[in-house]
């Protein structure tokens, strides 16, 4: 597919479907974008296509089995979004530092793919209250799902997840207890954590 020149074009991007649930248009809204009227549309949106397919085959779709309805608080970012973001210090990394993340159509440094979106979970709203209660949800995915990535923000919960090819499985947070939860080589990284999710909804795809 090639980058969409027109109208049509864009609608023609919006429809792919990326996983049962979820099109390509659920993560196209900006509000960096829609704000400052910049063209959040990938270049590449074969690759976009792709990345954007395993993160919700592999993330998006079990999670939104287990919890019910996700809410996408931000998704792909074009590069000229993700730049004027940081060059704006509108809490955007780099262009370098996000490709592969929510930049879906660039590779990284390692040639690798990738795709990011940060999302809240209702079910968590309605059901915790203590502001490091994300450590929960942090190690019901941990322990359930292939995610690249976690970091969680202090609004709802909310949190960027990632697929990649060649996941590091890190969780971080700018929330309480804020840095690093945990990272392969770290001593809670391995074993079973259901001691801290205990009341959760069972896996379901």
């Amino acid at each position: 597919m090639k980058k969409p020149g027109s109208m049509k074009g864009l609608e023609d991007l919006g429809r792919v479907r990326l996983s049962k649930n979820f099109f390509f248009r659920d993560f196209l809204h900006s509000e960096i974008a829609d704000f400052y009227r910049i063209s959040n549309i990938p270049d590449d949106p074969d690759l976009a296509i792709e990345a954007g397919r395993r993160l919700c085959e592999d993330l998006l779709e079990p999670l939104e089995a287990s919890f019910g309805r996700l809410h996408i608080r931000s998704g792909y970012r074009s590069p000229a979004v993700n730049r004027f973001g940081n060059e704006n210090k509108l809490n955007c990394s780099t262009n370098a530092a996000t490709a592969a993340h929510h930049i879906w159509d660039i590779r990284d440094f390692d040639g690798c793919m990738g795709a990011a979106v940060c999302i809240a979970i209702p079910w968590m709203v309605d059901h915790y209250t203590d502001e490091s209660d994300w450590q929960r949800l942090a190690w019901w995915i941990h322990d359930h799902l292939p995610y690249a990535s976690l970091c969680f923000f202090p609004k709802l919960w909310a949190f960027n997840i990632q697929w990649h090819e060649r996941p590091k499985r890190v969780i971080q947070s700018y929330v309480r207890p804020r840095g690093i939860l945990t990272k392969p080589g770290m001593v809670n990284w391995e074993g079973d954590h259901s001691e801290w999710y205990e009341g959760f909804p069972q896996l379901r795809n």
